[in-house]
C-alpha cells in the first residue's frame, strides 16, 4: 500500500500490528498471514528475542516464504519496517508494548487486540480479550492518537472497535 505525502509516494506496509500474549501461533499462521498476504512477521518482544528455544519453535510454525524476526523493543525500527515494500505484521505480547512502540514511531494504522488473558484485575470485553481499566485507557489513548484499535481473534470475526 502506498500513500502520497507532501507530493511524494511513501510505502506504509505494516499491514497490521497485533497484541497477542501467544505471539506466533495458529491464529496468526493459519488466519492472519494468508488473509493479509504477509511477507514478514516481526515479533517485538524482549523475552522472545532472548529465547532461543521459543524462537526455534515459532520459526517451525511459519509458512514457507514468510520471513520471521525477533527484535527487542529498544532495537525496533518502525520507520524502516513501514518504509519498504514487504507486507509486514508486527506482533506485541502486551498492550503496554504497543503503546511504547507507538511512542517510538509505530505508524498510524490498525492495532488488532487478538488475545489478552484473563486476570483478577481484568474484565472480559470479547471472547478472547480481557482488559483492566488502565489497559482500556491506554487503548483509548492509542485510538485518539490515530490508530484504529480493533478487538478480534481472527479476520472472519466482526471487529469490536474502541
Amino acid at each position: 500500500m502506498a500513500r502520497a505525502l507532501a507530493g511524494r509516494e511513501e510505502y506504509v506496509v505494516i499491514v497490521l500490528s497485533r497484541i497477542d500474549n501467544r505471539l506466533v501461533h495458529g491464529q496468526v499462521v493459519e488466519a492472519w498471514i494468508p488473509h493479509l498476504r504477509v511477507q514478514r512477521v516481526v515479533v517485538v518482544d524482549d523475552a522472545a528475542a532472548d529465547d532461543a528455544l521459543g524462537k526455534a519453535a515459532m520459526r517451525l510454525a511459519m509458512p514457507p516464504g514468510v520471513e520471521l524476526s525477533f527484535v527487542p523493543h529498544a532495537q525496533a525500527q518502525f520507520a524502516a519496517l513501514a518504509g519498504d515494500a514487504a507486507r509486514t505484521l508486527v506482533l506485541f505480547r502486551e498492550i503496554d508494548d504497543a503503546a511504547a512502540a507507538q511512542a517510538h514511531g509505530l505508524p498510524v494504522g490498525v492495532l488488532n487486540v487478538g488475545n489478552v488473558h484473563a486476570r483478577k484485575d481484568r474484565t472480559q470485553v470479547t471472547r478472547a480479550v480481557f482488559l483492566s481499566a488502565d489497559e482500556r485507557l491506554v487503548l483509548e489513548g492509542l485510538a485518539k492518537a490515530g490508530l484504529t484499535v480493533e478487538l478480534r481473534s481472527v479476520p472472519s470475526e466482526a471487529p469490536t472497535l474502541l
